[in-house]
């Protein structure tokens, strides 16, 4: 930790020039972004040679027109002070919504056209109707399956995890992980209830939840959030604040998760044993946590492992895949993450990875840390999970060491 805090001041030093042009672009993306999103697949759509009848050509325009004012009007007003459920709603499906339409506006208005003529087939005119249909149904057909996708209860996940230190003791220990639960607008109780019903039929020894549980406060959202007190576990449950609860009252969350009887990790670890062997598991708050202002808060590893045995293995929750070169740093044998839903709606998980050193699945990084990230169990914003499914994980960890022969 502390060669880190040490060689930042020179590293934003000599980056200084290009940090700040990049915040500045950062700057004008809400404003850039709607009107891309809302006028690319209307030229593309519309005005590209298909010669439409003028009451056509009307309409279609006025819908995006309607689509670029509505959308960030919702977004300021569902997401802003007002927290308007509603408009959220409206907002998160049509930012969704453009940005299938633009993808694939973009991906068959060049493809698709390009094949059409040299193909050599029909007019020009009929080539432009063509890719316009094409990109329409395939919207429909992926806004659709996406929708399905996102409020279905996640398919579990199982993978071992080859631990080196890991003890004989605790050879088979079952970690069940769920993130980015995203409680929200529209509300998911049924749905919270019957993941909570997954997930108690897995027969865990640790359950962690890594962040991200909701957005809005924990007195807005207990209704979603209660049935993750009846999850069972044999040893813990265990929880690590995400970003988002430091938008919405994030010790409100803390004490909720304490009330419904899960061990809030804040900075802190604790042990589990098993035939003679212990692991332990820690947990840090969010990396975004100083900078909210609440006292307390913070991403302090060294404290989260005070007082444990550097010898013993460590399992450490962490929200954010990016605090893997703090924990490679340290040692830590597993951190378990989510934080990108794996993109959640392609081909935003190109976006991610600039943002995040994984995107989903198991890495490893340094010498001996493996960094396990979750594609999530809920959603953020738009209602749509597109060729990036939703999950919940089961891990064996598994130790390289034979139990003693009886």
């Amino acid at each position: 930790m502390t060669g880190t805090s040490d060689t930042r001041p020179a590293d934003s030093g000599a980056h200084a020039p290009r940090q700040s042009r990049l915040h500045r672009l950062m700057r004008y993306i809400p404003l850039i972004a709607p009107v891309l999103l809302w006028t690319v697949p209307c030229w593309v759509l519309l005005y590209t040679g298909q010669h439409w009848p003028l009451p056509v050509t009307v309409a279609g325009t006025a819908l995006f027109v309607l689509g670029l004012i509505c959308m960030p009007l919702a977004m300021v007003r569902g997401h802003g002070r007002r927290q308007q459920d509603r408009a959220a709603i409206i907002g998160d499906t049509l930012l969704g919504t453009s940005w299938v339409l633009f993808t694939w506006s973009v991906l068959l208005g060049i493809f698709l056209r390009l094949a059409l003529t040299v193909a050599g087939a029909g007019e020009s005119q009929d080539r432009a109707r063509i890719v316009t249909w094409a990109v329409l149904g395939v919207t429909a057909l992926l806004l659709a399956w996406g929708y399905a996708e996102a409020r279905r209860v996640p398919r579990v996940r199982r993978l071992d995890v080859h631990l080196p230190r890991l003890g004989a003791g605790l050879d088979g220990l079952r970690v069940v992980l769920i993130t980015d639960t995203h409680y929200g607008p529209l509300d998911r109780a049924r749905w919270s209830a019957r993941v909570c019903e997954t997930v108690n039929t897995l027969e865990a020894d640790l359950v962690c939840h890594t962040g991200d549980i909701a957005d809005g406060t924990a007195e807005r959202r207990r209704a979603q959030a209660a049935p993750l007190g009846t999850v069972r576990a044999t040893r813990a449950r265990v929880y690590v604040t995400g970003n988002h609860e430091y938008y919405s009252e994030a010790q409100g969350w803390v004490d909720l998760m304490d009330e419904l009887g899960w061990e809030p990790l804040r900075n802190r670890h604790l042990l589990l044993e098993r035939g003679g062997d212990t692991l332990v598991v820690a947990g840090v708050d969010d990396v975004t946590a100083e900078s909210s202002g609440l006292a307390g808060h913070r991403a302090h590893l060294a404290g989260a492992l005070n007082g444990a045995d550097p010898e013993l293995p460590v399992l450490l929750l962490a929200h954010q895949p990016t605090f893997i070169d703090r924990a490679a740093a340290a040692g830590i044998d597993l951190q378990l993450s989510g934080h990108t839903h794996g993109g959640q709606i392609w081909p935003f998980h190109h976006l991610v990875r600039i943002d995040q050193p994984a995107l989903a699945g198991l890495s490893h990084h340094g010498p001996r840390t493996l960094l396990y990230t979750s594609r999530g169990t809920g959603f953020w914003g738009p209602p749509f999970r597109v060729f990036a499914p939703s999950e919940i994980t089961l891990l064996v960890l598994r130790s390289p060491h034979l139990p003693p022969s009886v």
